[in-house]
């Protein structure tokens, strides 16, 4: 059986790679959605696709519902953000058309909400996966592959730093900044408290990267973790430019933003994303992840380890793809039994995830160090 599987946002930025990497699948069609039907069209013909990949015309503020019936995906993944200023309408499209749902959204109440359609989905024997992304798929992956090295993981202190010549897209612009300045809470000291985002700037040295700056984000693993990891009393999670001028220039914003002199800074993302355009000449397509994990180890003494992914020639924008491309290659192939609405944590383990990577301009650093 060949599997349709339909990309929302398919011509887009993270659709885009997700559609290439899935077009040499001989159990995939492929069905590019998007608002302009001339664009998936176009972007459909352009794929070296073992079955011919379709375009197709969806609006996901439109009728989903008469257009999912047309197009007839069996696994839709939606790609087009930002989602937060979303609700769940295409996950709850998907379940009435009865077709599995993946979607790459790093929004923290979206995905973190996403079980209250568990039993729908459960009934209509579909699968629902929300953050098949960086967070909270590869995060949890990393926590779960180093947990059985802790007696009591204590601390989680991670971040995503993105390189300047990265495809940055208006949606993803948004997204980020749609918190900038603003609360958000945060596992501190034992217990959940007020930060604001792109605040507590901080340094963090990088193999082959060298130093970043890194403020607060806000994604779902903050609202995930807390509950997963019973003994965690602190946890922070950052992002950063690599350009240390526009994380600087960011911050400043957010100052703004907090004092009410500007309501958000996602109102101006157009503006903003042009002008970051203007200093790509100063940067490189190399960003990196980083996670310190700390606490007790097995042995009674203190243990921290770091797990770092240094990406290069702008090949970073293929880790959040990867959860949705392997999921949507298990769902096709009929290796998922699972059904139901979940979180994308506990689908895809740490080295499964790594080895999808191979092939691909990225390192993996590991580094245990006793204190």
């Amino acid at each position: 059986m060949v599997a349709r599987v339909l990309i929302i946002g398919g011509y887009g930025n993270f659709g885009s790679y997700i559609a290439r990497s899935l077009a040499s699948e001989d159990n995939i069609r492929l069905l590019i959605g998007g608002r302009s039907a001339d664009k998936a069209n176009v972007f459909a013909a352009s794929l070296d696709a073992v079955h011919p990949a379709e375009g197709h015309s969806i609006d996901i503020n439109g009728d989903l519902a008469p257009a999912l019936a047309r197009i007839a995906p069996d696994i839709v993944i939606h790609s087009t953000g930002p989602f937060q200023t979303q609700d769940h309408c295409v996950a709850r499209a998907c379940i009435a058309q009865g077709c599995h749902y993946l979607d790459l959204a790093d929004a923290r109440e979206f995905v973190a909400t996403i079980d209250r359609l568990d039993a729908e989905a459960k009934a209509k024997g579909v699968l629902v996966v929300s953050g098949a992304s960086s967070v909270p798929c590869l995060t949890a992956a990393v926590i779960d592959a180093y947990l059985s090295a802790f007696a009591r993981l204590e601390a989680v202190d991670y971040g995503i730093s993105a390189a300047q010549h990265t495809n940055r897209g208006l949606a993803t612009t948004s997204a980020v900044l749609s918190y900038v300045g603003k609360q958000m809470t945060m596992l501190r000291d034992g217990a959940m408290k007020t930060v604001y985002g792109w605040e507590d700037t901080h340094a963090v040295r990088y193999p082959d990267l060298g130093t970043r700056l890194f403020g607060n984000c806000d994604i779902p693993d903050l609202a995930l973790f807390p509950s997963r990891y019973g003994t965690l009393k602190s946890m922070r999670f950052c992002a950063g430019h690599e350009l240390k001028l526009l994380h600087m220039g960011t911050r400043m914003l957010g100052v703004l933003v907090r004092l009410g002199l500007i309501r958000s800074l996602s109102d101006h993302a157009e503006g903003l994303l042009k002008l970051a355009f203007a200093f790509d000449r100063l940067g490189s397509g190399r960003s990196g992840f980083h996670m310190f994990m700390s606490g007790i180890g097995n042995d009674g003494r203190p243990l921290e380890r770091r797990f770092w992914i240094v990406a290069r020639s702008g090949h970073g924008p293929y880790i959040p793809c990867m959860p949705a491309i392997l999921l949507a290659e298990r769902l096709a192939r009929g290796e998922i039994a699972q059904r139901g609405a979940t979180p994308c944590v506990d689908l895809i383990d740490l080295e499964t995830y790594l080895a999808a990577l191979n092939g691909l301009d990225i390192e993996i650093i590991r580094d245990d160090i006793h204190a």
